[in-house]
């Protein structure tokens, strides 16, 4: 029996020695498929892998791949309906009462959604004249053009001048700056929020009220281009069938020309020197006046004083003595 338990005890101890070493391969083997391909232990972070966190959160907000392969940046669509086209235009008509037809030109420009912009109106011997200034949608222009043209007499026009400015490039390198500008505004308030000395502070604000100028800037120029890209201006000038169109008679050159406008010169030249002495009349008449006595009560008094002096001399001398 004693000689049972011993070889019992043996197997026993034998076993579990065996199932100890069993658990140690095991071990080794998984360390060695982690380091070969299978799951990673954990490790530091090395500055490469953080930049590369960063780049990956910053990618989505830029519209670029969450994940990490690169992909080349999509050129912004420069079609014709998403182009930024500036349109101007200007049109001059005949017609038989200006003032009614002006009054027709502010209901066509209401009627498209815009308003007007400005209004000159002239009324002289020559004949009656209005130059108006629309700002109506640009969707909407050419048709707006054409409807002014039929206010002219006989559906006539003088004269029609359409002009247009692409500045698609600008835009978009507009909106490049400002969501660069814009980073560095953020990017400075969070510096200024971590800022720990007076100096540290007084310097990131001096640079943060700079960046925010900037931005600001920007923005205005963007916003001055989306308003003349979204209206468009119309110049409108309504004649009367009496009113001139384009330059005088009187600037065409030649001897008639040249004498006119000697003229005038002339004229023009008497005047102001009418004018001046105008302006020195009455300090001659204040001064000139008082001075002009004095000078003639200095010499009538000379004149008194000649014959006195002289007498004496003219005067018979007395015969000497004998």
């Amino acid at each position: 029996m004693r000689t049972t338990r011993l070889i019992a005890a043996a197997l026993a101890a034998g076993f579990l020695l065996t199932a100890c070493g069993a658990d140690s391969a095991d071990n080794t083997a998984s360390q060695s498929r982690g380091d070969s391909g299978g799951a990673p232990a954990a490790a530091p972070a090395m500055p490469n892998e953080e930049a590369a966190k960063d780049q990956a959160e910053i990618a989505p907000a830029q519209g670029g791949p969450a994940e990490g392969k690169a992909e080349p940046a999509k050129a912004p669509n420069l079609g014709i309906d998403q182009r930024a086209i500036i349109y101007t235009g200007s049109i001059t008509l005949r017609v038989g009462n200006v003032n009614e037809a002006a009054a027709r030109t502010v209901g066509i420009a209401a009627g498209a959604g815009g308003f007007i912009g400005g209004d000159n109106r002239n009324s002289d011997n020559g004949g009656a004249n209005a130059t108006l200034t629309l700002r109506v949608p640009a969707v909407k222009f050419t048709n707006v053009v054409d409807q002014l043209a039929k206010l002219g007499k006989d559906g006539k026009e003088e004269s029609r001048e359409i002009n247009t400015q692409d500045v698609t490039e600008e835009t978009v390198d507009l909106d490049a700056r400002i969501a660069v500008q814009q980073a560095r505004v953020d990017s400075g308030r969070r510096l200024l929020s971590q800022a720990k000395s007076l100096n540290d502070l007084v310097m990131l604000e001096r640079e943060v009220a700079t960046r925010e100028s900037d931005l600001a800037s920007l923005q205005a120029k963007k916003r001055r281009l989306a308003d003349l890209t979204a209206l468009s201006t119309i110049t409108v000038v309504l004649l009367s069938p009496a009113a001139q169109v384009g330059p005088d008679d009187d600037s065409a050159p030649g001897f008639l020309a040249g004498l006119r406008g000697g003229w005038d010169a002339l004229t023009a030249s008497l005047g102001v020197l009418v004018t001046v002495l105008g302006a020195l009349l009455p300090w001659l008449i204040v001064l000139g006046v008082p001075v002009w006595l004095a000078i003639w009560a200095f010499r009538r008094n000379r004149r008194r004083r000649a014959p006195v002096a002289a007498a004496p001399a003219d005067a018979p001398q007395p015969a000497d003595a004998a």
